[in-house]
């Protein structure tokens, strides 16, 4: 165990845990935690420099997370998680195993994915489900379909689910409480029970007035 933090607490450490400078990990919380799958993993837990674990979050052995990572609280991060630099998990968020989550990603609260890749700077709303299993409870879901992909810089409004294999295209648009069926084209906006594409991205106005088409900001930015 290699912690160099300036706020710990007290938390519980289960086998190889190394913290980056500066993190604060507030108590209560469960880190380097062993499942029966982590023979299989790398067995070790690996948080950046300047990250924040809330309370009552728990990190499995086999999870790398960059550096200003951040949880809300109640947060479960299961073996094999990859998570980049600058991403936040909201409260009572799960990620089960084998998640990759690129640079500066935002997945909001009450969250549930497996096996999915989200690309950087992606932003997930609260309640969004991401399915991988096409015929629960199939005992070969690992290599069936898989996890959705979500896309560089596409967002996922609120109470959306997305299906097993789709693919949610760069810089997408995903209405709020959507059924996404399908792959989402770059760009498109989409939205419905099943989700179908309404218009671009780049059409949409900004009702106030403060840009010139929203998500204006985001490409300054970059």
């Amino acid at each position: 165990m290699d912690i160099r933090t300036t706020d710990i607490g007290s938390p519980i450490i289960r086998g190889r845990v190394y913290l980056g400078a500066r993190c604060v990990v507030e108590e209560p919380c469960v880190l380097g935690k062993l499942s029966s799958d982590a023979v299989a993993f790398d067995a070790v837990t690996r948080i950046g420099a300047d990250s924040t674990v809330r309370p009552f979050t728990t990190i499995y052995a086999g999870v790398s997370c960059g550096e200003r990572f951040q949880t809300g609280q109640g947060v479960s991060i299961r073996e094999d998680n990859v998570l980049g630099d600058d991403v936040s998990i909201g409260t009572n968020t799960v990620l089960e195993y084998g998640n990759r989550i690129g640079d500066r990603v935002r997945i909001h609260t009450g969250c549930f994915l497996e096996l999915v890749t989200v690309e950087a700077d992606a932003w997930i709303g609260p309640h969004v489900v991401f399915a991988d299993d096409p015929h629960p409870p199939c005992p070969r879901y690992r290599e069936c379909r898989g996890g959705p992909v979500v896309r560089a810089g596409a967002r996922i409004g609120a109470n959306s689910t997305i299906l097993p294999g789709v693919v949610v295209g760069a810089g997408a648009l995903v209405g709020a409480g959507s059924v996404v069926t399908h792959d989402v084209p770059d760009g498109a906006v989409v939205a419905g029970n099943p989700a179908r594409t309404l218009t671009e991205v780049s059409d949409l106005t900004c009702e106030p007035g403060f840009f010139a088409r929203p998500y204006q900001w985001f490409a300054e930015q970059k």
